[in-house]
């Protein structure tokens, strides 16, 4: 990973799609960022699946990095359904905001802080607002504002996923948005031939670099063990 001083303000994490590890990966790129010295703001602007007692993503994040003064947190809308953001709007009859009013506090947090990591909510163009603003839209929307911004995406090792990866690597260059790296959300301790081919092939077919892969059960150390281990999972930190 280059230094936070080279890193667009506002760092994506998007990933290939559901549950390929994209929270824990938001968690070890926060690590790496705090171990070379930088401010991060960790946003997650819609959380879908809890409820208000349960814990949602950046509780992960938080537990998983411990006591930081380094790190902020910020939800902006949670829903209870298990469904993608505008589903489980309309299931609770709620309106959603706009995707360009995240973007103006996702900006406003980029001038407080040398990196913000902004987590979405499955794939990249999943729909986040009640007109069909996306995940692509938010980091257009920053760009507009001035914002630099790229994507990080989190991709699983497994079979079928390099055409997952290219088709999200096609999205974000045709509205020229940059993709900084690909970075496995789970590798298993006994990859399969696939596993082992795909870890050569996700950054020919994202047409970028692989920056790491983290190890299956990461989410499962302690906040100690994590903060420890995480820069070394990224392989450019």
């Amino acid at each position: 990973m280059p230094d936070p001083i080279s890193l667009p303000k506002v760092v994506v994490v998007t990933g290939t799609s559901t549950d390929v590890g994209k929270t824990v990966v938001t968690a070890a790129l926060t690590a790496m960022l705090r171990r070379r010295g930088a401010t991060v703001a960790v946003v997650k602007p819609l959380q879908t699946g809890v409820t208000e007692a349960e814990d949602g993503d950046l509780q992960v994040v938080q537990r998983l990095l411990g006591q930081d003064p380094g790190v902020t947190f910020h939800e902006f809308v949670r829903l209870e359904a298990p469904l993608a953001p505008d589903a489980a709007a309309r299931l609770q009859e709620v309106t959603l905001p706009p995707v360009a009013q995240h973007a103006r506090t996702i900006a406003a947090l980029a001038n407080e802080v040398d990196v913000v990591l902004v987590e979405g909510a499955g794939g990249l163009l999943v729909r986040l607002d009640s007109r069909g603003g996306t995940l692509a839209d938010l980091g257009t929307a920053l760009r507009y504002k001035g914002t630099s911004t790229g994507y990080v995406l989190v991709a699983s090792p497994s079979l079928g996923t390099l055409n997952h990866t290219a088709l999200t690597a096609e999205a974000l260059a045709a509205r020229d948005l940059p993709l900084l790296g690909v970075v496995v959300g789970s590798y298993p301790e006994e990859p399969d031939l696939a596993e082992r081919s795909n870890l050569e092939d996700l950054p020919r077919v994202a047409g970028a670099p692989l920056l790491g892969s983290l190890p299956a059960g990461a989410g499962g150390l302690t906040s100690a063990e994590f903060v420890e281990q995480a820069p070394g999972w990224l392989l450019r930190s």
